[in-house]
């Protein structure tokens, strides 16, 4: 080893305990914690989460292994509900107090926004945890949960709520508006919040004051109107130099769904910025896969049994695994509209700079009333 270049003048061989010593600076510090500073387990309070986990089968006498799995899950479960929620609100008063006026807002809303995307598909992939437990797994401590109900758990209402699940399209729980399986304090709580602006009317807010789309500026909406109907009339008229066939009657009656579909839309909906719209549309995503995944992991632990909350279980929640529960159905819809990049107007050099809210809205909403602060 003496020959070794590398250990030349980098190790001292065997100190009195008989173990390397490195010189490279590796051991070099001061340990700070001996000082009396706060300590990990003291900052992150693991002493209360770590013991969390009660098994009810434990404390009946009778303790079974997978309870302690499934329990973990869950806390995991609400403790990323709460992260949610925390980058929820933050965006809600950043749409809310700042209207969203200056783009370095926007760059907050968008990176908390796509925060919240990437924790729910860890929430999407948490279920495979869950699933290295067996139906029978799951029996045997199933009858220790009593009542408990996934259903039962606020946080997730509550997010429901404040992204925008439309109340009129909840599927009612046991024949009850969903609320009414809250009480006291818990039911107050979800009351207030309905009153309160969601994700999606904030969304729709800051859309509204989408600039260029005014009838008297750049006129967005008259202009691809018009761009609309000179190319759908061009593509009439190549439909129609066709000879007679089946094609051709089949590509008139979709040009004339088109002009329909064209006619009935009132206004437009910019993607600006089109990260932000995007991303919505993966909450919305990611939820159903959620709902989806859950409805496929009940199916396989109960089969039709009724759930512990006392609901129809596989049933009720196949039942939420749909539409009604998509917040941004709108931005999905806007596919329906696309039309060739030749027809979108073009900006002239002296408004391109339109978008940038920050620009915009010094000058349009200088005037704004007071209540409005920045």
């Amino acid at each position: 080893m003496s020959g070794c270049p590398f250990f030349q003048g980098k190790l001292q061989l065997f100190s009195k305990s008989n173990q390397f010593v490195e010189e490279d600076g590796s051991q070099k510090g001061v340990n700070k914690a001996a000082n009396g500073g706060i300590v990990y387990g003291e900052y992150l309070q693991l002493d209360k989460i770590l013991n969390a986990q009660v098994l009810q089968s434990q404390e009946k006498g009778n303790k079974i292994h997978d309870e302690h799995l499934f329990i973990v899950t869950h806390q995991a479960y609400e403790l990323w509900f709460k992260q949610i929620l925390w980058e929820l609100d933050s965006v809600r008063d950043l749409f809310i107090k700042k209207h969203v006026r200056d783009e370095r807002n926007m760059l907050k809303v968008v990176s908390r926004i796509h925060r919240i995307t990437m924790i729910f598909k860890l929430l999407v992939d948490q279920f495979s945890v869950l699933e290295t437990m067996t139906a029978l797994d799951f029996f045997d401590f199933r009858e220790y949960l009593s009542s408990a109900s996934g259903f039962q758990s606020l946080q997730f209402r509550l997010l429901e709520n404040k992204i925008g699940v439309a109340d009129h399209l909840r599927v009612p729980y046991n024949r009850q508006h969903y609320r009414d399986n809250f009480h006291g304090q818990e039911n107050e709580t979800l009351l207030r919040l309905e009153q309160e602006d969601t994700l999606l009317t904030l969304v729709e807010q800051w859309l509204e004051r989408t600039p260029g789309i005014e009838k008297d500026g750049f006129n967005f909406w008259g202009k691809l109107q018009a761009n609309i109907e000179e190319g759908l009339k061009m593509e009439k008229c190549k439909i129609q130099k066709m000879e007679d066939c089946a094609e051709k009657l089949e590509l008139l009656d979709d040009l004339n769904k088109q002009v329909e579909n064209f006619t009935a839309l009132e206004e437009p909906r910019f993607q600006l910025p089109f990260q932000l719209l995007t991303a919505l549309m993966e909450i919305d995503t990611l939820m159903t896969k959620w709902r989806y995944n859950h409805v496929c992991m009940v199916h396989r632990m109960i089969g039709s049994q009724t759930g512990t909350g006392g609901s129809s279980g596989y049933y009720y929640l196949r039942s939420t695994v749909s539409d009604r529960y998509k917040v941004f159905v709108d931005l999905f819809n806007v596919a329906t509209f696309l039309v060739p990049s030749a027809w979108v107007p073009k900006l002239n050099p002296n408004i391109n700079k339109f978008p940038y809210m920050a620009e915009y809205y010094d000058s349009s909403y200088h005037s704004c009333s007071s209540d409005e602060s920045d």
